[in-house]
């Protein structure tokens, strides 16, 4: 089954960047166990900002701030159940509202699209787990923690769910069982250590050949990788996965510690338009940014390939 119907606009398909960035350039304190998800429901008003700055940018596709809001992380922060299934909810809605002003203003004139952020397991945990993967626990943990969320999700008015930041063969593995109930199209985006491998140490042909032929995935790929591996994987990937989109979307190559949830480092895809039209020659369909990519990144490919399209 092909999801194209859902994309109006030609391919390349332009996503948006990183959403914590931007609220941090707005003095959103981040040092969060629930990282962007706290502002659900303490500042909803600015993800709508956020989400804003790269409608304005662009963004043809704008990824929901659930990334790491699931019902045991919500809970474990004092909501109920009801609340906690109430603001994974609020994410789309907040995404919904942004998506409304920018058709209702006239800047753009085709209805972006709305991606459900499904973070991996190593989300919740909060410890930076999902930079290697090994989480050391049972097939049945990571079912129980990915089941109920994507069931909400998929209930909701997101486009799609992403399911993004993938880090382990075994997390693909359940994923890929839970999205064969699913009604909506989904991507999988895999978060990789180097040009072969995810994080746990798989080989990137491995995990996205489980998706080869599955019937509600349309687009497999990376992110929250460093683009210096971009090429290489997007080649390795096409090889193996059939007809599936091809979507990238790396971070600035920054390094992450998740002890003072801070990055470090200097960002290395100055030339990203550059980096962008070499993905797109390899085979890449759907392209954005990650963390630390910005509107400012956002508004450069999508001006780069607007001129491209009729």
């Amino acid at each position: 089954m092909r999801f194209d119907k859902f994309f109006e606009a030609p391919y390349p398909l332009i996503l948006d960047g990183g959403l914590s960035n931007v609220l941090e350039s707005f003095g959103c304190d981040l040092n969060h166990r629930l990282w962007t998800a706290q502002l659900l429901a303490n500042s909803p008003e600015t993800i709508i900002e956020a989400h804003l700055e790269y409608l304005k940018a662009g963004a043809q596709c704008i990824i929901t701030s659930s990334y790491q809001a699931s019902i045991p992380g919500l809970m474990d922060m004092g909501y109920s159940r009801d609340m906690a299934v109430k603001l994974i909810l609020k994410s789309v809605l907040l995404a919904e509202a942004a998506v409304d002003d920018v058709m209702d203003s006239g800047i753009v004139n085709v209805k972006p699209l709305i991606a459900a952020s499904i973070g991996p397991y190593g989300a919740y945990l909060a410890d930076g787990s999902e930079y290697h993967g090994n989480y050391g626990v049972s097939d049945k943990v990571l079912r129980d923690f990915h089941e109920e969320r994507i069931g909400i999700l998929n209930s909701s008015n997101a486009d799609i769910l992403a399911c993004e930041t993938i880090p382990s063969i075994q997390e693909a593995r359940i994923l890929s069982d839970i999205l064969y109930q699913v009604d909506k199209p989904a991507w999988v985006s895999f978060s990789c250590k180097d040009g072969q491998h995810v994080n746990d140490g798989s080989k990137i042909e491995d995990c996205v050949s489980i998706f080869r032929d599955h019937p509600t995935v349309f687009a497999v790929g990376l992110n929250c990788t460093s683009p210096l591996y971009i090429s290489g994987l997007i080649q390795r990937i096409k090889a193996s996965s059939g007809d599936k989109r091809i979507i990238v979307y790396p971070n600035s190559g920054e390094a992450y510690n998740a002890e003072s949830k801070t990055w470090r480092g200097l960002s290395e895809p100055g030339h990203f338009v550059e980096m962008s039209k070499e993905w797109v020659k390899l085979g890449a369909d759907i392209i954005g940014g990650c963390c630390r990519i910005g509107p400012g990144h956002i508004k450069s490919i999508s001006s780069n390939f607007s001129k491209g399209k009729s």
